[in-house]
């Protein structure tokens, strides 16, 4: 991409009445376009990274062999009153909405009864088990509060995936697993430090669930966890936990979080409610085991842009940047402007993502975008480095400058 092409360009200021230092970031940044307190829009440079955040999510849900899928956002009445979750009073988040016939709709806040419906189509026998799908898709959810910038959004982009199973023993492995693979992810994403496990309520889920919580002091939630993370319990359960785990409640500190990650074991409570049943080896009906398990994927970006930024702006981590690259030119002359364009043909050629600075701005003006957009590596041609094979080479987080060879360079940005 040639900055002169890109669709948006960075900004000295945010939305007066946008608090959240994510947003404010990234709208700067030309990330995202706030619509609406807690409704934003993701820009081409914000697609960018979302998509690269769903690749990594991707790649470990098809690893324990879960299939992609996506399903509509419009929901029908009758599939959520049969578990008592279309009430208001039960679900406190629902946007409804009405058909031209009056038949009243809601729009998908979460899909545990949509999917286990479908399934009844295609689950009759063991031999059909154990099936887990998932997918990504924009949520609805009319939220109190919108105070987070991206983090706490009324419409927002989550992976959601459930799994079927024909014994509680599959379904525990299963779950275990998944929990492997979101640690995974959130080590992929360079927040594997920080993110730990939680026991925690299951809130309109399930009595108790287990959150990925990442800790951060604009998250919403309140986590206690001991000294070697090993243990974190949520705040509204603390007691109860500690009781049940018979651990000391005075070696527990308590830390801000956001909550990146959620799984809930629902045994046979979603099968028995919605009359789905599989036949064993010997012809008996059988409850089916079923799991859900979510990651928000805007949610991750914004927790990624709170944590990873400093006073010049972003400092997004290789996996999720835009680009890895800034290539900056300074200058106009022809020497130069080959210099950088047989560089630029060079990174791409290699398949590494390259923002090219091709404007005719002066040099402190692209460096402090460059800076404020976060991209990972910066790469500076300029008259004072055509003799030789020489290139300006900067780390966007250590803020260490070299001098490289095109060799070392492309040695460099390959690792």
């Amino acid at each position: 991409m040639k900055y002169s092409q890109l669709f948006t360009k960075t900004s000295k200021t945010a939305p007066a009445d946008e608090v959240a230092k994510n947003a404010q970031l990234l709208i700067r940044a030309g990330f995202v376009y706030k619509e609406m307190a807690g409704v934003y829009a993701y820009l081409p440079l914000g697609l960018r990274v979302l998509e690269n955040i769903k690749q990594i999510v991707r790649e470990e849900m098809n690893a324990i062999n879960s299939s992609e899928l996506i399903m509509t956002a419009l929901q029908r009445k009758e599939v959520w009153e049969k578990t008592t979750r279309w009430s208001d009073d039960v679900v406190d988040v629902w946007f409804k909405t009405r058909l031209k016939d009056d038949t009243e709709l809601g729009l998908g806040w979460s899909h545990e009864e949509p999917i286990v419906e479908m399934l009844k189509q295609y689950i009759h026998s063991y031999r059909d088990l154990p099936v887990s799908l998932y997918q990504f898709q924009t949520k609805m959810r009319n939220e109190l509060r919108a105070k987070s910038g991206i983090m706490r959004g009324r419409e927002f982009v989550m992976k959601d995936m459930y799994s079927f199973h024909a014994t509680k023993e599959d379904l525990d492995n299963y779950y275990q697993s998944v929990i492997d693979a979101y640690n995974r992810v959130f080590e992929r994403l360079g927040l594997g430090e920080d993110t730990v496990v939680t026991f925690a309520s299951g809130g309109a889920f399930t009595k108790f669930s287990h959150e990925f919580q990442t800790i951060c002091e604009a998250g919403e939630d309140v986590v206690y966890i001991n000294h070697d993370k090993s243990v974190a319990i949520n705040e509204e359960v603390v007691d109860e936990a500690v009781a049940e785990l018979g651990i000391n409640r005075e070696d527990l500190q308590p830390v801000k979080t956001a909550e990146v990650g959620n799984i809930f074991n629902f045994g046979t409570q979603k099968t028995d409610e919605m009359d789905l049943y599989y036949s064993d080896s010997d012809g008996n009906q059988q409850s089916l085991y079923i799991g859900s398990y979510g990651i928000g994927i805007t949610r991750l970006m914004g927790v990624i842009a709170e944590k990873m930024s400093d006073d010049k702006g972003l400092v997004w981590p290789d996996a999720v940047a835009p680009f890895r690259v800034s290539l900056i030119r300074i200058g106009e002359s022809e020497a130069v402007v080959e210099k950088a364009d047989t560089m630029y043909q060079r990174l791409t050629d290699q398949g590494i993502t390259v923002i090219y600075d091709d404007r005719a701005e002066r040099p402190g003006a692209k460096f402090a975008d460059a800076e404020l957009m976060g991209i990972p590596h910066r790469v500076t041609i300029s008259e004072r480095l055509l003799d030789g094979d020489r290139y300006e080479y900067t780390h966007r987080a250590s803020g260490q400058t070299d001098i490289l060879t095109a060799e070392e360079l492309l040695d460099r940005l390959s690792q």
